[in-house]
């Protein structure tokens, strides 16, 4: 049986921890822009309904971002 030791000091908790919640903030104010709703919505779509629109899954965020980037 291995065991493994994960306790980690107080200083480098401390010091990651400012950086782990920027990192946490951006995911969310991320996860909330409206362009990933878009893309959410289109994922949530059948393979039908896609075609329909002349979209196939491999365009989904090309479609999204066609605006803002050139992709």
């Amino acid at each position: 049986m291995a065991l493994t030791n994960t306790a980690q000091s107080a200083t480098h908790i401390s010091f990651s921890a400012p950086f782990a919640a920027f990192g946490r903030a951006v995911v969310r104010m991320a996860e909330r822009h409206p362009c990933m709703r878009q893309i959410e919505k289109l994922n949530n779509t059948s393979d039908e309904e896609l075609a329909a629109r002349g979209l196939t899954r491999d365009d989904v965020v090309r479609h999204i971002f066609r605006e803002r980037f050139y992709i």
